[in-house]
């Protein structure tokens, strides 16, 4: 064995639950392990056509085989290597309907893996991932070869990471980023049970998936359910049932602060016209960038600015409302160049999981991106929640190389909005204080007026290497 290529393997840290296989890096690329335990079910996923399947219909990442990756360790089967996804997301960060559509695209898997005689044996939000515009599955090794009679063992973890949260937000009507942040494998059933108003029990589907499979659970706590014998008929029809109740979900009639934003901003003359055009301009001036971030991307107004570049962006915003409008338009267009991602800015994703590494947090996973766009939302970070311009302007510089950002004044009406109800102790929130700060880690290449709105424009390059 080669010793120098077996040291360059570096198992991802989110990768050590599944016995069957893990993640690794080697010289920059990622790599999967299968093995020998799983043998049979990676087998059984070739031969019974269900990868092939499930490839050619785009549902599951594709992969090839790699015959000159060295490995140190006894346990291989075989190595491949999945096309690369540019973005790793969490369910926390997905608003309702992306989570909706990753529920029913799950079970359209596990509809799939039974056609074919296998069975999905996670049925986690982390598998499904945002690629070329459309969710797809990433996890080759959640299927195993399907054994008569033998219940579904994902079905509670399906219940708890997907059913939950969207039955909550559908009849509370409110967003559960914190909730699903702090539930982080799911919210537990028996919480689900009672944060339920009663008359969700009226829902045949629901008081059969959620308040007698919690009822069920608590009362064979303990106790091996492994015994139960589930028919493949009634399996499918288990999964059919729960297709029925996600479709009928819904999370309207929400009111958010910033959900009709551009509907009040387009009343102010010439104000978004200008914007663009000068960013438009600002961008034909730049070398062809590859990514880029929206930072507080609303609906998407500015974001595809930077997708008519060919800029593959992330879209982020702290208004469920907006990122859901966002993404149910992209989803009817298949811009393949925007993905929406549901972030508070003032504290976006940390790390978290096993010693913290399980999952990365957000900055580490959209560092160093092409072109960031900064717009309207300084004033909400500093003024709204007593951010300063240091820690705004180091952040970003990890980010993006290439900077678009826009500074509102005091004086501004939102701005004044903000300041209503609190003290002024801003006096440091000055232009001229925001140019030094951010000049700081940024070479300021351009400055403009956006028309008479006293509003600023900046556009700025990294001092980093």
């Amino acid at each position: 064995m080669n010793e120098r290529i077996a040291e360059n393997i570096k198992p991802h840290p989110s990768s050590f639950r599944d016995p069957s296989g893990f993640i690794f890096e080697q010289n920059g690329s990622v790599y999967r392990q299968i093995n020998l335990l799983y043998k049979e079910h990676y087998d059984q996923l070739l031969s019974s056509g269900l990868y092939e399947y499930l490839v050619t219909r785009k549902l599951l990442i594709s992969h090839n085989e790699a015959k000159d990756v060295g490995t140190a360790d006894a346990r291989a089967y075989k190595i491949i290597k999945p096309e690369k996804i540019d973005l790793i997301s969490y369910p926390c960060e997905w608003s309702f309907d992306i989570l909706k559509d990753a529920a029913l695209f799950t079970l359209k898997i596990a509809i799939a893996a039974l056609d074919h005689d296998m069975i999905l044996k996670d049925a986690t939000p982390y598998n499904i991932q945002w690629y070329k515009g459309k969710l797809i599955f990433i996890d080759t090794l959640s299927f195993e070869k399907y054994e008569e009679g033998k219940p579904w063992i994902a079905y509670r973890q399906f219940c708890e990471s997907f059913l939950s949260p969207l039955l909550l937000m559908h009849y509370k009507k409110a967003d559960l980023h914190e909730m699903q942040l702090a539930y982080p494998e799911g919210i537990p059933l028996d919480i689900t049970q009672r944060l339920l108003p009663w008359r969700s029990k009226f829902s045949i589907h629901t008081w059969l998936h959620i308040h007698m499979h919690a009822k069920f659970g608590k009362r064979n706590a303990g106790k091996n359910e492994q015994h139960a014998v589930v028919s493949k008929k009634k399996l499918t029809d288990l999964i059919m049932s729960l297709q029925t109740l996600i479709r009928s979900l819904r999370f309207e009639n929400i009111r958010t602060t910033w959900g009709n934003y551009y509907e009040e901003a387009a009343k102010r003359e010439t104000y978004l016209e200008t914007k663009k055009e000068i960013i438009k301009n600002w961008l034909n001036e730049l070398p062809p960038l590859n990514t880029g971030i929206d930072f507080g991307s609303n609906n998407g107004e500015f974001t595809k600015l930077l997708t008519e570049k060919n800029i593959q962006s992330v879209a982020m915003d702290i208004d469920p409302v907006a990122i859901n409008k966002l993404y149910l338009g992209n989803k009817e267009s298949i811009n393949e160049l925007i993905q929406p991602l549901l972030v508070d800015l003032s504290k976006p994703t940390p790390s978290y999981g096993l010693n913290n590494t399980e999952r990365q947090s957000l900055l580490e996973r959209i560092h160093d991106r092409g072109i960031g766009l900064h717009l309207a939302l300084i004033h909400h970070l500093c003024l709204g929640k007593n951010i300063p311009f240091t820690a705004i302007s180091s952040m970003l510089n990890d980010c993006c190389k290439y900077l678009v950002i826009e500074f509102v004044p005091k004086s501004d009406y939102r701005s004044q909005i903000l300041l209503s109800n609190k003290k002024d102790i801003y006096d440091w929130y000055t232009e001229e204080i925001f140019e030094k700060e951010f000049s700081g880690y940024f070479n300021i290449r351009k400055k403009m007026s956006i028309g008479e709105t006293g509003r600023i424009i900046f556009l700025m390059e990294s001092k980093r290497n």
